[in-house]
């Protein structure tokens, strides 16, 4: 189980890396749910997505493993680009494992990062 105090280790490793994305109203949500909408800017982050967050910290705590024996990871996309990113920032060498079919646009951002 996670503690309050996990949360914040989490947020103090990756803060050196991610920026804090904002939370911006939206009129036009608001008016059509008829409800206060705010919206969480994560395509703000390196990689566009939410997801960089658990490959960085995860990345970061086990930096010098990770250095040593790289990273690997199965995923057809935004968890892959977050371990892509990561690999990137601590120098490991990055291994993805994608089913066929997935979008070349993904395939070649996870090149782009470095990763095989």
């Amino acid at each position: 189980m996670f503690t309050l105090a996990d949360v914040y280790r989490a947020r103090q490793v990756i803060s050196k890396y991610l920026v804090r994305t904002p939370l911006v109203y939206s009129r036009q949500l608001s008016r059509l749910l008829g409800f206060d909408v705010y919206l969480k800017l994560e395509n703000l982050q390196p990689t566009r997505a939410f997801k960089v967050r658990g490959g960085v910290y995860f990345a970061m705590i086990r930096k010098d493993e990770a250095q040593r024996k790289g990273l690997i990871a199965a995923s057809t996309g935004n968890h892959a680009q977050s371990i892509a990113y990561a690999g990137k920032l601590i120098g490991a060498r990055v291994v993805i494992v994608m089913p066929e079919g997935v979008s070349r646009v993904k395939v070649e951002a996870l090149k782009d990062l470095g990763a095989r």
